[in-house]
């Protein structure tokens, strides 16, 4: 009896449940479309800010593909394409509305190469209307780089001043010079941007251990050397030997990478055609401060007398009761600090990286050579050429080649007046 009841309800349940089985239908797959591999042509018309409806682009291909699309209410078109290939799209200036004109009447086609299909999409458009785009005349162009041939004149004059000051109290072509402005750039990197110090703090910080790195080198090395009496060869590779051992030991504790000055100077001023920094004004600013204390030092200073007679002979200097290796000692705490400040200058104009004064090292000593061997001013004079040349010359050729630009008028000049703008004539023989 048990059994026949259990039998009769297994029987209800599975009847009921082939019936629900068989009463429901199978369930129907969801279509897809893959729209990861849809090729399209588009773009989107606007006259200005207003959008252009109702245009007509054709997009043509191989194969007699040709397919029209028409413009919406937000301007945009879109034409599926079915392989990647070339294509010409074509838009019809007839369909465009009433007021609205092609640019360039001649540029109603635009073409897409095989090569460019690196995406599913690719954008044409049409440029329509009067061009607003604010464009700058060449006279605005010349102001802009003018005054930034004059910053960079005078940057390149602070160094090259103390270039000059060393060769004619010494006789010595320095080429760790450059590395003297990496170090007052480095100081006031990190005084400024790593310690928070003021910038102009920085700036006094980084004139100071300048002249104190000026007066070490002279300490430690160059009067050493001086005394054993080396030729100035085998002085000038030693301080080619110097310069590589301080731009590697940068290199080895700031790395190689750029660092930025960000010392809040980097408001742009705008004074009539010309856009400036105001890190560009302060730099040309104190550039023309110091090289005016300059100048009133070897001209109104006895100590500054006595550099220039040191410079114009030493021996009758030393004969006269100069101290020479005092005032070769002062020299080379003055090219430090001058060095120095110029690095500051250098780095608030561009940026702080470990071999920037090795890129500037060349059109240094251009400068000293255009301007005059020993002289101060001539130095002053071939920097500004030298600054203006580099800058205004990218109005002419690509602005990788300025520098090369700089040293070519070198040349130019020195054939023509070899002793250089301020140099003095000397007689040989």
């Amino acid at each position: 009896m048990i059994l026949a009841a259990l039998s009769l309800c297994l029987g209800i349940v599975l009847g009921s449940g082939a019936l629900s089985a068989t009463a429901s239908p199978a369930p129907t797959p969801t279509p897809t479309s893959d729209f990861t591999n849809t090729l399209t042509i588009g773009g989107v018309l606007r006259d200005g800010d207003n959008v252009v409806e109702g245009a007509e682009v054709t997009v043509e291909g191989a194969s007699g593909f040709s397919e029209v699309a028409t413009s919406d209410d937000t301007g945009r078109w879109s034409v599926i394409v079915p392989e990647k290939a070339e294509y010409t799209v074509t838009i019809d200036p007839e369909t465009l509305p009433d007021g609205v004109e092609l640019r360039d009447p001649d540029r109603d086609t635009a073409t897409v190469s095989s090569s460019e299909w690196q995406t599913n999409s690719i954008t044409r458009s049409f440029p329509l209307g009067a061009d607003t785009r604010q464009t700058t005349g060449f006279f605005e162009q010349f102001l802009q780089r003018l005054a930034a041939g004059l910053n960079f004149g005078l940057l390149i004059a602070l160094a090259a001043i103390g270039i000059t000051l060393i060769f004619g109290t010494t006789g010595l072509n320095n080429f760790a010079h450059g590395e003297m402005v990496t170090f007052g750039a480095i100081i006031a990197w990190i005084t400024a941007v790593l310690l928070g110090v003021n910038i102009f703090v920085a700036m006094l910080i980084a004139l100071v251990l300048g002249g104190v790195f000026g007066y070490v080198q002279d300490w430690l090395l160059w009067k050493p050397l001086r005394r054993k009496g080396v030729k100035l060869v085998q002085a000038m590779i030693v301080s080619i030997g110097l310069a590589i051992a301080l731009r590697y030991t940068y290199l080895f504790f700031i790395d190689g990478s750029t660092k930025t000055m960000n010392v809040g100077l980097s408001d742009a001023i705008v004074l009539g055609p010309v856009r400036i920094t105001t890190g560009s004004i302060v730099s040309m600013v104190i550039s023309i401060v110091a090289l005016l204390a300059v100048g009133l030092f070897l001209t109104r200073t006895r100590v500054g007398k006595a550099t220039r007679a040191v410079s114009d002979n030493p021996s009758l200097a030393a004969a006269s009761g100069i101290d020479v290796d005092r005032i070769i000692r002062i020299v080379w705490v003055l090219a430090g600090a001058l060095a120095a400040l110029a690095g500051v200058m250098l780095g608030l104009y561009r940026q702080v990286s470990w071999d920037m004064g090795f890129q500037v090292l060349l059109l240094m000593f251009a400068a000293v050579t255009l301007g005059g061997l020993g002289s101060a001013y001539g130095a002053l004079v071939g920097s500004i050429v030298v600054g203006l040349f580099v800058e205004l010359s990218t109005l002419i050729i690509p602005a990788d080649l300025k520098y090369a630009a700089a040293l070519v008028v070198l040349i130019v000049v020195l054939l023509v007046r070899p002793q250089g703008i301020l140099g003095r004539k000397e007689r040989i023989g």
